[in-house]
């Protein structure tokens, strides 16, 4: 009987023990190139100084450790000119690199593979990877911040409501308003860089799961690589993914800041507020309409964070099902933890854009300020202070004045002091020199309250604080 000459060869990945090829859709299914090649950097990076620690500790030869590295750098060179040929039948990053390597300096190739696994190779990469997302994800959120400072010092004695429930409040300096959001993102950063600091382990050296029999120094290679340490569990290592959870649940919270603030942009800019104005750069316009601007940026930032968050709770159900150590389900890490790093990166640089564009309308946000009993809490104040009563007793007299003004269709300094008296006799002319939204706003001099002088300094405080 003839043999088949058609007949699949095996794949040369996986060694002896499979004879026959793959099928099509377990190629497709399997194959991971099209999104983890964006980790060529981090995989010919870790692979050089896992080489070098090899021929240090005379696991392989002086020789074929230098024509592995100089192999490596040439691939390094090919993917950033573009001449590199990725193939979705050697599945990954790691199998596309070390075919490369095996065509441009032979067999020796082979050796580079000693005493490592993609388990531990990906595991590596990956974290490198997330690490420089940390970096960089801090860097952004800088550049926010400080667009933030800049537009609050120009808005320090800039008056609007301050809202709970959407129901004006109390009055509060645009300036204030905006540092609130630069303490939510002062928060984001020390997560990234919480996160950074606990994923600063090498998993290198971890091989499939159990350790090596060779005499590898995981301690060099760590170092070189810019951990703090190898990581200290061969299984941990290999199966551990932590660390993009992490990431992504920095970015998650942080996008829900973002979120915030992007929904305030649409509410201040819709012409009943008009408080804000944004520029084209940040608008776009209607197909239908010809009046309308419409705050798409802003609305996509609002959006888009759930898009975050999505990925952030794919991985985790992903995990949450997995025994020790490596199981393929692991391959759904990146696509998620690759979007979100986008997708942030994303929404942090269209909110500084549009926190530099926006243009205050003083008059509008002020004008806001005088509706809806704004000052009820500084008069109830005032009771408590000069007259001397309990704040529930104040808390009611206010109350009262409150309703009063309904009825008369005036605001509290629209009250006479007969009016005044007539719910609480003891209070005096005195009491018109709080009812004003200036001085209001100029009353909350506790530390971090709204007042211009007290947002001054919390101005200073946060350049010291940026870094």
């Amino acid at each position: 009987m003839t043999e088949n000459t058609n007949k699949p060869k095996a794949n040369t990945l996986w060694g002896g023990r499979f004879e026959g090829g793959v099928s099509d859709i377990m190629e497709k299914i399997n194959a991971s190139i099209d999104f983890d090649k964006v980790l060529y950097t981090q995989d010919i990076k870790g692979s050089i100084e896992h080489c070098k620690m090899l021929a240090d500790n005379n696991i392989i030869s002086a020789q074929d450790g230098k024509a592995i590295q100089e192999g490596l750098k040439q691939i390094k060179q090919e993917i950033e000119a573009v001449e590199f040929t990725f193939s979705a039948k050697l599945e990954d990053i790691h199998m596309n690199i070390e075919a490369r390597l095996t065509e441009i300096i032979g067999p020796a190739a082979g050796r580079l593979h000693t005493a490592r696994s993609r388990n531990d190779q990906v595991a590596t990469d990956f974290k490198l990877w997330v690490r420089d997302a940390c970096d960089q994800a801090d860097e952004a959120l800088k550049a926010l911040q400080m667009a933030l400072v800049e537009k609050a010092e120009e808005n320090i004695d800039v008056i609007l409501p301050g809202f709970t429930h959407l129901q004006s409040a109390q009055p509060v300096t645009f300036g204030h308003h905006l540092l609130a959001y630069f303490e939510m993102f002062t928060r984001d950063r020390d997560r990234f860089k919480d996160a950074r600091k606990r994923l600063n382990e090498c998993p290198l050296g971890a091989a499939a799961l159990a350790g090596t029999s060779f005499p590898i120094n995981r301690h060099q290679t760590a170092e070189a690589l810019g951990f703090n340490r190898p990581t200290a569990n061969s299984m941990d290592s290999v199966s551990d993914r932590d660390f993009a959870l992490e990431f992504m649940a920095a970015a998650s919270i942080s996008a829900v800041h973002v979120s915030r603030l992007a929904e305030e942009m649409v509410t201040w800019s819709c012409a009943q507020f008009n408080f804000i104005q944004m520029s084209d750069s940040f608008t776009t316009g209607s197909s239908i309409m010809p009046q309308k601007r419409n705050p798409d940026a802003a609305e996509l930032c609002r959006g888009k964070s759930g898009r975050i968050i999505g990925s952030l709770n794919s991985l985790l159900i992903t995990m949450k099902g997995l025994a020790l150590t490596f199981s393929k389900d692991m391959q759904e890490d990146k696509e998620a933890t690759f979007d979100a790093v986008n997708t942030y990166s994303l929404i942090i640089a269209a909110m500084t854009g549009m926190v530099k564009d926006m243009k205050v309308n003083k008059d509008k946000m002020r004008a806001a300020s005088n509706v809806g009993f704004i000052t009820a809490t500084d008069l109830a104040d005032w009771v408590v202070r000069i007259l001397g009563l309990p704040f529930r007793n104040a808390h009611h007299i206010t109350g009262s004045l409150v309703s009063l003004a309904e009825k008369k269709g005036c605001d509290l300094d629209g009250l006479s002091l007969q009016e005044m008296q007539s719910v609480e006799p003891l209070i005096t002319e005195d009491v018109f020199s709080i009812l004003s939204v200036e001085k209001s706003v100029e009353s909350r001099i506790s530390f971090g309250g709204t007042a211009p002088s007290e947002v001054l300094k919390q101005v200073k405080f946060a350049r010291e604080r940026i870094g």
